[in-house]
């Protein structure tokens, strides 16, 4: 006959407790933005100002661990 608490795994009565991590990560994304020019100079002109919106959201190239907070 099996009891309920002899069915049990042995791991479970040991197992590690997690915590929760909190890091600083670097993130490196290249974007496709857009902006509205009449040459592409002007265009070079108006993204070095910053004019332009976000056209797809792109894709992150690099992640880097900055700093993990373990306190």
């Amino acid at each position: 006959m099996i009891r309920k608490r002899d069915a049990m795994p042995a791991a479970s009565a040991t197992k590690t407790k997690t915590r929760l991590f909190h890091a600083r990560m670097a993130v490196t994304r290249l974007e496709e933005w857009c902006v509205e020019a009449a040459t592409s100079e002007q265009a070079r002109d108006l993204f070095a100002a910053g004019a332009g919106q976000r056209c797809a959201p792109g894709e992150n190239i690099q992640v880097e661990l900055e700093h993990l907070f373990d306190e």
